[in-house]
């Protein structure tokens, strides 16, 4: 997981509004890469979907917001605060604003994370 060998690719053009999409076929994996394709982004927060192609994670970060992660294809680790998560498709959880995280390598997977950036005025 050394951020040298880290390679990300993003995707910044939104999803065609009021149009049904299938999930897992929005994003497509990348040999050797994680890609984030941006679903929703507004000042307010952001939707992404991402997928990890099979020894690929990313790095341990802290966020000043709460994020959403849920699995939508395989098999995810995530890790926070040194406690480690198995998600399955499906399956979501909530990483706690301002704890390190990271996600682990664990074969190929996709999810999506969501952000929302309003409420944290207090």
């Amino acid at each position: 997981m050394d951020s040298n060998d880290e390679q990300l690719k993003f995707e910044n053009s939104e999803l065609e509004k009021g149009k049904a999409h299938i999930i897992v076929e929005i994003i497509e994996y990348v040999p050797n890469a994680v890609v984030i394709k941006t679903i929703i982004k507004k000042s307010t927060g952001n939707i992404s979907i991402m997928s990890f192609d099979s020894g690929e994670g990313l790095t341990e970060k802290t966020s000043p917001f709460d994020i959403f992660s849920q699995i939508v294809e395989g098999r995810a680790e995530i890790v926070i605060d040194k406690v480690s998560h198995f998600l399955e498709a499906g399956q979501g959880i909530i990483i706690p604003a301002h704890l390190s995280n990271y996600i682990k390598p664990n074969g190929r997977f996709k999810m999506i994370q969501t952000i929302i950036k309003s409420g944290y005025e207090d």
